[in-house]
């Protein structure tokens, strides 16, 4: 907060770096969109630049015991509870997991781009996600802003599934009147690699749950577990052969994937279609779809489940049990791997 400057000084300013000018008057755009065409708050989030000189605003440690995808939880103040720990240094992050692994947890640190004070505070777009271009601001920018319009304290399934409901809609109307063709044909292939990667991790949850659960002896279960993490790594290999090298995702299942890695991988947005529904309904009518959102929001936790539940169904969806590991780091996960390969083939 100390650090940030308007975006209106720095683009105004002909002493700024021109490549920075540039990026913010993209960002003054893509930010005054969120309000006039998507119904986003509009406030002074977002309207400030800050460096803050390293490649992440937190780090966030994920722990899990050996033979569960149950991860470790914490309780905080306004979020209620979470299933990882963020710090702003990395060396503390680190030492918390070396502290838990000695608990016995499998433990992962994952760095983060960007996070939402709800609207507490003015976010201020971070050199951390500007520098992964300008659809990736406007993804990061709509979903943060969401966040602010309706929140759950203690259900990150909800929320992070409904602001990612939100950025998608957002990025579709954005393309529709500001990218180019080989712009959208470059964000139709990234979509489609998630999806393959998505679902890749899904069905090998699915496989690690159920192995988990079974009756088997601790040496037993270590070397079945150790097969299927063999297994991920050949289907993931043949996944990259597919993408034509494409290496994007290699930070995430790397020599030592664990249980803690598929904490910090949930997939957080397995409620997105719900909200796509409630969307649809609305005629794609966002004030009046936030308007529904907040009724949910309203209801008690089962209550909302159902209805949530309901709408999946209506969806297509195959109903899915929640999970303890739902994070919302999912998505920022898999958009920082296809982000931070550019060098990778295409």
């Amino acid at each position: 907060m100390r650090v940030a400057t308007p975006i209106s000084d720095l683009v105004g300013n002909p002493a700024s770096d021109p490549r920075l000018r540039q990026q913010l008057a993209e960002v003054q755009a893509l930010r005054d969109f969120a309000s006039r065409e998507l119904g986003l708050p509009d406030n002074d989030s977002y309207r400030a630049y800050a460096d803050l000189g390293r490649p992440y605003v937190v780090w966030n440690v994920f722990a899990a015991p050996e033979f569960s995808l149950h991860a470790r939880r914490w309780c905080l103040l306004v979020v209620g509870c979470v299933s990882y720990r963020g710090y702003y240094d990395r060396w503390d992050a680190e030492q918390l997991a070396a502290e838990l692994r000695q608990q016995g947890y499998e433990t992962f640190v994952g760095g983060v781009p960007a996070y939402s004070t709800l609207g507490y505070f003015d976010d201020p777009v971070l050199n951390t996600f500007l520098r992964f271009g300008p659809l990736e601001v406007a993804r990061t920018v709509f979903h943060e802003l969401a966040h602010q319009v309706v929140f759950v304290q203690g259900d990150t399934r909800f929320n992070e599934s409904f602001a990612t409901a939100v950025e998608n809609e957002g990025l579709r109307r954005w393309l529709a009147r500001h990218a180019t063709p080989e712009q959208r044909a470059a964000f139709a292939l990234q979509r489609a690699r998630k999806a393959a990667f998505t679902a890749l991790l899904r069905d090998y949850g699915k496989r690690f749950e159920a192995l988990y659960e079974s009756p088997h002896s601790i040496s037993e279960l270590r070397v079945a577990k150790a097969g299927l993490l063999a297994t991920l790594r050949r289907d993931y290999a043949g996944l990259k052969v597919a993408w034509g090298g494409y290496a994007g995702y290699d930070a995430f299942l790397g020599d030592d994937p664990n249980n803690a890695t598929f904490a910090s991988l949930s997939l957080y947005s397995e409620l997105v279609p719900a909200f796509e529904v409630l969307l649809a309904r609305q005629n794609h009518d966002l004030p009046q779809f936030y308007q529904e959102v907040a009724s949910l929001a309203a209801l008690g936790d089962e209550a909302r489940q159902d209805r949530l539940q309901a709408l999946l169904a209506a969806s297509g969806q195959a109903r899915q049990e929640p999970s303890d590991v739902a994070v919302g780091v999912m998505e920022d996960s898999l958009r920082l791997a296809d982000r931070a390969c550019s060098g990778c083939p295409q």
